[in-house]
Order: structure tokens, then C-alpha cells, then sequence
């Protein structure tokens, strides 16, 4: 796919339509499926029922993301056409590790049907992994253990059905793992090849390579799926039944003969199982956690059952850090990345110029000195000497200059650095905490900017301790917090302005836990001695970490995040307000946005400070329920209130 030229008299608004009507027709046509939905929004590309759903295009349809949608609307199309999901789940294994892997096979057949004859459809589907695996950092990762097994599976799988190489983002994770996979199970794959075209046969030799890298047992590979057992003959069907009498007279005596069974299948498997033992050993870290064959564990618990007090805590806090941005970056990849960051800045400058000037006027004004006339006492009030000469009997007047109430403030901008915010949304979080920093430093308003993330995904060594010291249930948070410094409210903006540069890094944006992260912005206000303390939090979802979530009730980041803002919002201490991102968070905070569009943020943010400095905190009346921005109203040069 050649790269667009782009053209002087270009409406963006017809070309984005016409690039949304273009690719759902392809995206219907290679489904094969006429009345396939597929709408647009700031969400993740998925299959839900008959609808796709798409991220939403770049404004000026950069190459990058027009080809990574692309990949993930054909990855989405193949699997519809090309796959049979009664099939997939009759074949799929019970555990949790296995399946992931399973199901990433079975992902990388329907793409490989999909790319035999569409060149373009591979470019696509190309540019989308790349994608998946630069957003979750890989390129970062320098130890195995650290790796996802299920996506360094599904490299090697689509190497070896397509020829194609891992992207580059992904190729030193699977270079860390090839010299202890591919002796295992490299014939395994080269026959996957030959049944690309065959589901069935795809699935059972897909079994296969799981049961030589030990995360399937041998008895989930005797399942069968339904439509084998019309197909067998008489006699098969004799000799099952006599094969389940049997069954049924041993299971009655006892336990012994499954003993006899498990020794039975350890004697044939002889050295090959202890190389697979090894296999296990290094993917404990990963959360695989086998036993060896001598043990008897009890049964993995994932703590759902368990009886639940619905307390919010940490398994450890020993792996968390707060830490400065230059910290996390060399200062020369620093100064590189606030150079991309002020090319982005270039042209929204007048733009945003103007909002922050105005910003800037509101709070002069308020902070301008005044005088009281027609006083008896202060300085002689030259103005009034005209009437004195008229009247020498009139009386002199005097002056006194008087200050505004102004309160001493501070404003804390804590930015989610989840890995969903990559792209345009933080680069333009970014550019308006640039702004707005400096805006409110010349206005003597001290300004603080926070991030808030994970330093791993899907856990980190918090999950690890907990994989060694047995799974306990009701684990609670499972992953090491990263809170990040960018610029402290005494810090001059001209001591911070590179730091803010790190938000547009690679492998920087993991997973976010919101309610810890809000807590920390609150009690770092509460410790400075200015008199009105205001927080405004940037966000673009709901707190989400699949390894936390995993192992409590769904809901329990997000009821922790609503306990943080009740305490926060009633403690009238700190004023906080909440800016969501192609994310409803009215349903949290009394004083939100919502933007449908991460464009209107700068300005958003701009006028919502404003009001904040309009009255006094104690005079204005609080809004509850919060309201959603409009488009108009929110986008910035617009003037209007959100």
C-alpha cells in the first residue's frame, strides 16, 4: 500500500467519510457478511454480536493510523469469514493459558487465509501488530519472563505460516525466547501450514504443540467435538460403551488405578517430559505456576468465590515508585522527544494562544490593586484638584490603593498514561499541560503536573510474589504502580518543559489504576501551604488492569476510584474536576466533561479553569451530576463554555 499524497485542496471532513464508508464496505466484503455493522468511536477495535467497531480516524488521515485501522477492521473480517466459533469452543482447553494461546493460533490461520492473494491486506494487517506490540512496549522488554508467552507464541506461529518475520517492535521479545521454543515444537509448527484450510485439523495440532509445551494436559486432547461422533461406526460405538462400563467399575473401586494411569503416562514419556518440565519451570513468572509431576497442589483459585469484605488494598507496595520523568530517559532522548512534541505544538499555537491569553486577562484581573476615593486621609487625589480650585471652600481628597482577594492557589493536572491514550489524546494532554503551565506561572499560579500508569502489563513482580506464595485469594491490587513527576508545582516551567516530552515515548503508556493514583495527586496538594488547592484529572476510561481484575470482582478498581472521589469531593479541601476522553465521567464526578473528541481537550481544559477563577470557591455554587461537552462548545477557539 503506497503512501497517500496529500493534496492542496483536500476537505478533511469529506476525505475521513469517505474513508469510513470505504473501509466498512471492504470490511463487509471480505466478512462476507452484507449486514455487518461497523461505527466509529474512541474505542478499541472489536466484534461485538454484528457490529465492529473502529477506532476513530485521525483528523489528517496520517499513513500510520490509517493503515493500523485498516489491519485491525481485516484481522476482524477474516475471523468472521474464516472461523467457526461452536468449533473453537468445543476444541478450546479449560485453562486459562492455553486458551489464550489457542485462540492466537487460530487468530494467525484466518489472517494467514486472508493475505494469500491480498497484498495489501498483509501490509494492513502488518502495520496493526506493529502497532499492538510498540503500544505495549515489547521493544523495551530484556528478559524472557517479562514477555507475554501467548503474543511470542503467535509470532513464531505466523512466521512459520506466512514467512513473515516478526515486526520490529516484537522482534527482540521473540529472539529471547526462540532458542527454548523453537527445538519444541518447530515441526509442530511446519505442520500447522499444511491445514491452514481446515479448522478442525488446524485446532487438534494446535492441542498438540500446547501439550509439548505442558499447558494443556493429555486429557483435555481425547475431547472430541460433537460432529466426530456421528462418524464413527457401530462398532466404535460398542466399544465406547464397553469402555465406559469399565471405566465406571474402576472409578468405583477407588483411586489407585488413576495413580497407576498418571505413572503409566510419566513412564512413556520419558526425557521428553523433563525438557517440558523445563519449559514450565521458566514460565512461572508468566503466571503459569505448573507443578511437577511428584506434587499435589490444590486446584488454582483465582479468589473470586471467596467471601469478600469489598476493602480496597495492595498485595505489596513494595515494588511502586513515584519517580521524576527525566528519571525514566536519557536527557538526550529527552530533548528529542520535547522537540516532536513542540512540532505537534506548532500548529495549535494560535489556537490555544488565544484561549490561555484569555485565561491569563481573567486572572490579572482579579489580582489588579484598586483604590478607594473621597477619603479623609492617604494620598492627595490629583484628579479631584479641579473642583478645590473652583470651590476653595470644598475640601481636599484623599486615595488609598487597595489589593484584590486573591487567593494563593495551586492546580495539580494528573494525566492517565494508560496505554488507551496513545496517540493523538496524549500528545495533546501533553501540549495543554505545556500550555496551561505556562499561562498560570505568569499569573503566579504554581502548577503541578502528574501521569499516572503501571510499570508492567498484566502484572508485574507484585503478581509474581503472589504466583510464589501460593495464589492467595482476594490478592487485591496485583501490579506495580508508576506514578511520574513531570513537572513539581515549585519547579520553574522552563526547569520541566522536556520532561513532558516522555508522554509521547514508546512503552511509557501501560495500565492505569485510577483511584491510588487520584489519592496520591489529593494528599500531595493537601501537603502544600497555598490557600485554594485545585485538581483537574485527564482521562480517557474507566481503571482497567487485567491482572488485578482477574483475581477480585469486576468491579473493584472502579468502586475504589468512586470511595476516592467521595472522600476527595466531600472533604472540601481540594476542588476537583474530571476531564474524560471518549469516556463518560459524569458517573463519577460531581464537576466533568465528557469530550467525544480528544481536539477539544486544550480548550476544554482552558475554559473550565477559567470558571474555577471566575468566584470565590466558597461563593460558587456546586454543580452536581456534571454535563457533557458538545462538540461546538467544547472545541477550542470556539469561545463558549463546555
Amino acid at each position: 500500500m503506497s503512501k497517500p499524497v496529500p493534496r492542496p485542496d483536500a476537505n478533511p471532513e469529506a476525505d475521513i467519510e469517505a474513508f469510513r464508508q470505504v473501509t466498512s464496505a471492504t470490511t463487509r466484503a471480505m466478512a462476507d457478511d452484507g449486514e455487518l455493522e461497523v461505527q466509529f468511536g474512541p474505542v478499541q477495535a472489536s466484534l461485538v454480536g454484528s457490529t465492529v467497531n473502529l477506532p476513530t480516524p485521525p483528523r489528517d488521515l496520517a499513513y500510520e493510523e490509517v493503515a493500523r485501522i485498516r489491519g485491525e477492521a481485516d484481522a476482524i473480517a477474516l475471523r468472521q469469514r474464516h472461523h467457526d466459533p461452536a468449533l473453537h469452543r468445543a476444541r478450546t482447553p479449560a485453562d486459562e493459558n492455553a486458551s489464550a494461546v489457542f485462540d492466537a493460533f487460530e487468530q494467525v490461520r484466518c489472517e494467514t487465509l486472508g493475505t494469500r492473494h491480498m497484498a495489501g491486506v498483509a501490509e494492513n494487517l502488518e502495520a496493526a501488530l506493529e502497532e499492538h506490540c510498540r503500544s505495549r512496549g515489547y521493544a523495551e522488554i530484556a528478559q524472557g519472563e517479562h514477555a507475554p508467552l501467548p503474543d511470542v507464541l503467535r509470532m513464531l506461529a505466523r512466521e512459520a505460516l506466512t514467512g513473515q518475520a516478526p515486526p520490529p517492535s516484537a522482534s527482540r521479545m521473540v529472539d529471547l525466547w526462540r532458542p527454548l521454543l523453537e527445538p519444541k515444537i518447530a515441526p509442530a509448527l511446519a505442520e500447522l501450514s499444511e491445514l491452514v484450510d481446515s479448522q478442525r485439523g488446524f485446532a487438534d495440532k494446535s492441542r498438540e504443540v500446547l501439550q509439548i509445551l505442558g499447558l494443556a494436559e493429555d486429557d483435555d486432547l481425547m475431547d472430541q467435538d460433537p460432529d466426530q461422533g456421528s462418524e464413527d461406526s457401530e462398532g466404535e460405538e460398542q466399544d465406547g460403551e464397553e469402555e465406559a462400563s469399565d471405566e465406571d467399575s474402576v472409578s468405583a473401586d477407588g483411586d489407585p488405578s488413576d495413580e497407576a494411569e498418571g505413572e503409566e503416562a510419566e513412564g512413556e514419556d520419558g526425557d521428553q517430559q523433563m525438557d517440558v518440565d523445563e519449559t514450565e519451570l521458566s514460565l512461572s513468572s508468566l503466571g503459569e505456576d505448573e507443578a511437577s509431576a511428584d506434587e499435589q497442589p490444590p486446584a488454582p483459585y483465582d479468589g473470586r468465590n471467596e467471601p469478600f469484605d469489598g476493602t480496597y488494598h495492595a498485595y505489596t507496595t513494595e515494588f511502586d515508585e513515584i519517580v521524576e520523568a527525566d528519571e525514566l530517559c536519557e536527557s538526550d532522548e529527552l530533548g528529542r522527544l520535547r522537540t516532536q512534541l513542540d512540532q505537534h505544538l506548532a500548529p495549535l499555537q494560535s489556537v490555544i494562544g488565544r484561549l490561555a491569553n484569555r485565561l491569563q486577562r481573567r486572572l490579572l484581573a482579579q489580582q489588579s490593586r484598586g483604590w478607594e476615593f473621597d477619603l479623609e486621609e492617604g494620598m492627595l487625589d490629583a484628579g479631584r484638584l479641579a473642583r478645590v480650585v473652583a470651590n476653595p471652600l470644598h475640601a481636599l481628597s484623599f486615595k488609598i490603593e487597595t489589593e484584590a482577594d486573591f487567593k494563593d492557589t495551586v492546580v495539580s493536572l494528573l494525566i492517565d498514561n494508560s496505554g488507551s491514550m496513545r496517540g493523538r489524546p496524549i500528545t495533546l494532554a501533553a501540549i495543554s499541560a505545556d500550555i496551561l503551565a505556562r499561562t498560570l506561572e505568569r499569573c503566579g499560579v504554581k502548577v503541578e503536573i502528574l501521569g499516572f500508569t503501571t510499570r508492567a502489563w498484566k502484572g508485574g513482580q507484585s503478581r509474581e510474589r503472589w504466583l510464589a506464595e501460593g495464589k492467595r485469594a482476594n490478592a487485591g491490587r496485583l501490579n506495580d504502580l508508576r506514578h511520574i513527576v513531570y513537572k513539581p508545582a515549585d519547579a520553574p516551567w522552563r526547569r520541566a518543559r522536556k520532561n513532558l516530552g516522555l508522554m509521547l515515548r514508546e512503552g511509557i503508556l501501560k495500565e492505569n489504576i485510577d483511584g491510588e493514583a487520584l489519592m496520591w495527586a489529593y494528599q500531595r496538594l493537601l501537603g502544600r501551604s497555598e490557600q485554594r488547592r485545585i485538581l483537574m484529572v485527564i482521562s480517557d476510561g474507566a481503571p482497567v488492569d487485567d491482572s488485578t481484575l482477574s483475581v477480585n470482582p469486576g468491579s473493584y478498581l472502579e468502586r475504589h476510584l468512586r470511595d476516592v472521589i467521595e472522600y476527595i469531593e466531600t472533604g472540601n479541601t481540594v476542588e476537583l474536576i474530571a476531564i474524560g476522553i471518549g469516556h463518560d465521567v459524569t458517573r463519577y464526578y460531581k464537576r466533568a466533561v465528557t469530550l467525544v473528541d480528544a481536539e477539544q481537550l486544550s480548550g476544554t481544559m482552558i475554559e473550565e479553569l477559567s470558571s474555577l477563577f471566575e468566584a470565590d470557591a466558597n461563593e460558587r455554587p456546586v454543580r452536581g451530576g456534571g454535563r457533557r461537552a458538545s462538540l461546538r462548545s467544547a472545541r477550542p477557539g470556539r469561545g463558549q463554555r463546555g
